[in-house]
């Protein structure tokens, strides 16, 4: 846990694609730990049922990969062991060694933060410096599109690192750069998303913290709508708009979207039942490039009903168990973090995308690390017990 915390610091500003491997790594190393408790079984169902039945719709699916490591099936059956095991290392790990690594994450992500600002007010000057030095200069341009990308990651883990310092009795101010930095960055570089992204995080926030019961339970049953009902959703809006001849007239990159949304509705009134196949976006191009840029409308053209249910499900049990009866840092974290992982595959990612799956399981990993559960005693800590206990009865007789 302390070296994927501070592996996370650099991958976070200079390469967010190696949040996979980093995940990976750590779900290995932590394969001794991996559980399954009776609390976690609803989410590992639907996550599991997900699983055969996307393995299954890989062999209907037009797409079909030119390499064995390209394969989104063996990529998913490996992703979910290994985090879960990642996820599971994080819980039972030693409280002490659990608070380092929180710090070691909310110091350095603030660090990463404050940099951020700097790259904002300086076009990627800092980026740009470094891969100068490395023998790998990079044109302004695509300096800036890297650091964008930087921010998205910066966007979704800053509440629950911020939560996770806190907790580990760091200062509550290191969340400040952290989100500056994300929406400073993502403002200067017309990025849309990570600007909306820190708003939603502390609407939500505010929320949970004032409602912790029935917060959590809201942001379930949205997440499941949302997995259910957006191709009827957007059926019905574009309906509405043909019977009143309206036109609409957005950005390039909000017409770029719309339209991929449109051709996905067509294709999904095909097989809504079955799907097309998993990663079967990649073969409708160029109506759609690479994926519909909408992570229900993929699992609905890609997997059909069951696999949108199996989303639906997977997120309302998620969201739902970190209800609770009294205001909780980590579950309010823990929500506001999943409604900016919600909102980005809503409008940016692809479902299946490997670091973005990743950066999830980092998420939920520094959940992990805030509520874990008190490790094993040791046995020598046993027989200390042990003998304090005889001590106490014989002075008690």
């Amino acid at each position: 846990m302390i070296g994927a915390a501070v592996l996370a610091i650099p991958i976070a500003w200079l390469g967010p694609l190696a949040f996979a491997p980093l995940m990976g790594l750590a779900g290995l190393l932590c394969l001794p730990a991996l559980r399954l408790e009776d609390e976690d079984r609803p989410v590992a169902v639907m996550l599991f049922a997900g699983l055969v039945w996307a393995g299954m719709a890989a062999s209907w699916s037009p797409h079909r990969p030119d390499e064995l490591e390209d394969s989104i099936a063996l990529k998913l059956a490996l992703q979910l062991p290994l985090y879960w095991a990642a996820w599971c290392g994080a819980r039972r790990a030693d409280p002490f060694l659990r608070r380092r690594a929180l710090s070691i994450l909310a110091w350095g992500l603030a660090a990463v933060g404050a940099v951020m600002v700097v790259e904002a007010l300086t076009g990627g000057a800092v980026y740009q410096a470094i891969r100068a030095a490395i023998g790998d200069p990079a044109r302004p341009d695509l300096a800036r599109k890297n650091l964008a990308q930087a921010s998205f990651g910066m966007a979704l883990l800053w509440p629950v690192v911020a939560a996770g310092g806190m907790r580990a009795g760091q200062p509550w101010w290191l969340a400040a750069p952290m989100a500056i930095g994300a929406g400073l960055l993502a403002f200067l570089f017309l990025s849309d998303a990570p600007v909306l992204a820190v708003g939603l995080s502390v609407f939500v926030g505010v929320v949970v913290l004032n409602l912790p019961r029935s917060g959590p339970k809201a942001l379930a049953l949205a997440a499941a709508a949302f997995f259910l009902l957006t191709p009827a959703a957007l059926l019905g809006l574009r309906s509405l708009l043909r019977a009143l001849q309206m036109t609409i007239t957005p950005p390039d990159s909000w017409a770029q979207r719309l339209g991929y949304w449109s051709h996905s509705l067509d294709a999904i009134a095909v097989h809504p039942i079955r799907g097309w196949g998993l990663d079967a976006s990649r073969a409708f191009s160029p109506e759609i490039i690479l994926h519909p840029h909408n992570g229900a409308l993929q699992v609905w053209l890609e997997l059909g009903v069951p696999g949108a249910v199996c989303a639906a499900l997977f997120w309302a049990f998620l969201l739902r168990r970190l209800s609770r009866e009294r205001a909780d840092l980590a579950a309010t974290a823990a929500c506001a973090s999943a409604a900016v992982y919600l909102l980005f595959g809503a409008i940016n990612f692809g479902i299946w995308q490997e670091w973005w799956l990743g950066l999830g399981a980092l998420a939920c990993v520094i959940v992990g690390l805030m509520s874990g559960e008190n490790p094993a005693p040791q046995t020598g800590e046993i027989r200390r017990t042990a003998a304090k206990t005889s001590t106490a009865a014989a002075f008690s007789g």
